[in-house]
């Protein structure tokens, strides 16, 4: 991949959050940073939630004669002694330029890209932690799946961390399974990050959006600019510091060199809206997919209610975030259909979804056996998009998605949905 061009100072990155899905993208960028040692410092900070643990029996790592094996240490001393989160991803050997750093505080100092992944309750706490701690010019990518919605509002988390950080955040999600993605078997993203004016010395391009308006950052004049607009193309709360001139400029074409790989491909796109609510509808039409797999109705079902709930997830980003949305992301981006079609496939909202049927119980009870007391994303975002939906008077609008929460409510019956979907 091309180099972005000479600079006298280079990206230092950290990624915030080491589980499952945020070593798996540690590892990635970690990766990419070695690679291309123009742009970025090779080491590449991770802050652990720091917890003691031993090698489990079945590591490859375990010896009966090892302390590491037989008393509990440090997670971070596991993971940068074995280059491997023996806990949360085991197996994969993490590359050596990527440290694991137990203080938050430590982990983000001077980083100019932050890259959040960790699980969305935590967004606040972390970021009240870090915000007097991190450069004011940092930009960040939320790799955290969904958005947050009650009965007033639907908000992004890559919004809630830029207003908490005072900061610039774009969003990454697509069909990933994290385990997948870290044994390097092929898969694609997407990313959408609109440039804010202030710092695009070239502006993005329009072909790399989906069908429809160009970025922000395309149409201004930006030597008059020192503002930048939300998803609602209303003007942001946050007033933006521009990185200095010695950095390559943060936009498209950084990012896809940060995250590109062979096994992992990556679009990017200005549609920070709908790839995030991308992440978070498809969870209520997967469970919608479950019921009617459950019952027997075969691949039929399952394509009508994946196409119904594809328009619905469309309609919904139009009608909320009109100024930002593209169709495009929905139908051409594995944020949007790509992940629509694995949620709906096999994903955990689906099986549970699917077992309920089966079992003749509730979702909450299939829960209770198969989650270890986790609650599926696909219940909790039904229940509150219903709430919105219905504050707005807009709930006859989206049948699929309000039949799906009625189903759980215990409302209507499964066998309903194909009527539910025709809505009045």
């Amino acid at each position: 991949m091309a180099t972005l061009g000479a600079h006298s100072k280079k990206h230092k990155v950290t990624v915030v959050g080491s589980g499952n899905w945020g070593s798996a993208i540690a590892k990635i960028v970690a990766e990419n940073t070695k690679a291309h040692a123009d742009l970025f410092q090779e080491e590449v900070q991770m802050w652990v939630y720091e917890e003691e643990t031993t090698v489990p029996r079945t590591s490859k790592h375990y010896d009966a004669g090892s302390k590491f094996s037989t008393e509990p240490h440090k997670l971070t001393k596991l993971i940068n002694h074995f280059h491997e989160n023996v806990k949360y991803l085991p197996g994969i050997a993490l590359p050596g330029n990527l440290i694991a750093n137990p203080s938050l505080q430590d982990s983000v100092h001077d980083s100019s890209i932050l890259i959040f992944n960790l699980p969305h309750q935590f967004i606040d706490g972390l970021c009240d932690q870090m915000k007097d701690h991190i450069l004011p010019y940092a930009r960040g990518v939320s790799c955290i799946k969904g958005v947050s919605v009650d009965s007033e509002d639907v908000r992004l988390f890559s919004e809630s961390i830029g207003e908490k950080l005072g900061i610039y955040c774009g969003a990454l999600s697509g069909a990933n399974i994290a385990n997948e993605v870290a044994q390097e078997k092929f898969s694609e993203t997407t990313i959408a990050y609109d440039p804010p004016p202030m710092d695009s010395r070239n502006p993005t391009p329009q072909a790399t959006t989906p069908k429809g308006a160009t970025p922000q950052s395309s149409q201004l004049d930006l030597s008059a600019i020192n503002e930048h607009k939300d998803t609602r193309g209303k003007t942001s709360k946050v007033k933006l510091i521009i990185p200095p001139s010695e950095l390559p400029p943060i936009d498209h074409n950084l990012l896809k060199t940060l995250f590109y790989r062979p096994y992992f491909h990556v679009q990017v796109v200005s549609d920070v809206a709908g790839v995030s609510l991308g992440g978070a509808l498809k969870n209520i039409v997967a469970i919608a997919t479950g019921f009617v797999a459950g019952l027997g109705w075969g691949d039929n079902a399952k394509a009508a209610v994946m196409r119904v709930g594809l328009l619905e997830m469309v309609k919904f980003g139009k009608m909320f975030f009109s100024n930002s949305v593209h169709t495009g992301t929905f139908t051409e981006e594995s944020a949007g259909v790509a992940d629509l079609i694995t949620s709906c496939s096999g994903g955990r909202n689906y099986r549970c979804a699917k077992m309920s049927v089966e079992r003749n119980i509730s979702i909450k009870e299939v829960e209770k056996e198969e989650l270890n007391g986790q609650m599926l994303q696909g219940t909790s975002t039904a229940k509150d998009v219903y709430e919105f939906l219905k504050s707005r008077g807009k709930d006859d609008e989206f049948p699929l998605l309000v039949g799906t929460y009625r189903i759980l409510q215990g409302e209507v019956k499964v066998e309903d949905l194909p009527d539910l979907m025709v809505g009045k």
